[in-house]
């Protein structure tokens, strides 16, 4: 059986997508890195919240990398960071609704990093930054939208999707969009095309 040219090492759903409609050719292999405990200890040394980023996508594409040699894998993390705080993916309704009403009216961060390893060895790395400034919302307005985006809030960190319905909770967005959906996917084109991956 012969090594994929590209292996993502990412259970999102919203990555996969990314990929499949850029025409990239991918295999998926889910890491088994403990994000919870990683991020807790690159805060207890004081690493910002980009070079977290980048500590997790590298994580998880390292530990994929030695199960395909020769091979490229790709490693994502995003962060959300508001007002110094940073936020994990909701455990259940009432933390996302907490979440929700805690960025309910402000600017936050969302960073993005991503990484390509081979054989075990980090290859390259970046981190992007955006900015998601939500609207005031109501606890009413906040149940609503829980109600109708169902167990899909708690698969994000911030408890939305703004591929989907999470849209409608924003007033504004600045950044690039891929960035934004957890995959800064131009850097990672350009990287690919050098290495024969996608067409130059």
């Amino acid at each position: 059986m012969s090594q994929p040219g590209l292996v993502l090492a990412s259970g999102s759903m919203i990555r996969r997508r990314i990929l499949s409609d850029a025409g990239i050719p991918f295999h998926v292999d889910i890491p088994n890195v403990d994000e919870g405990a990683l991020k807790k200890a690159c805060c207890n040394d004081g690493l910002t919240v980009e070079q977290t980023a980048l500590e997790l996508a590298c994580a998880k594409a390292l530990q994929v990398s030695v199960r395909y040699p020769e091979t490229l894998v790709l490693g994502a993390d995003q962060i959300l960071e508001c007002h110094g705080d940073w936020f994990d993916k909701p455990r259940d309704y009432q933390q996302a609704k907490n979440q929700l009403l805690i960025l309910s009216g402000k600017t936050h961060r969302l960073v993005s990093g991503v990484a390509l390893c081979m054989n075990g060895r980090v290859m390259w790395k970046m981190a992007d930054n955006s900015f998601m400034t939500m609207r005031s919302l109501c606890e009413k307005r906040v149940e609503n939208y829980l109600d109708k985006a169902g167990d899909k809030a708690l698969a994000s960190v911030g408890s939305y999707q703004v591929e989907a319905l999470g849209v409608h909770l924003f007033e504004q967005m600045e950044g690039n969009w891929f960035t934004i959906l957890g995959l800064p996917l131009l850097p990672v084109l350009d990287v690919l095309r050098q290495h024969g991956i996608v067409d130059p």
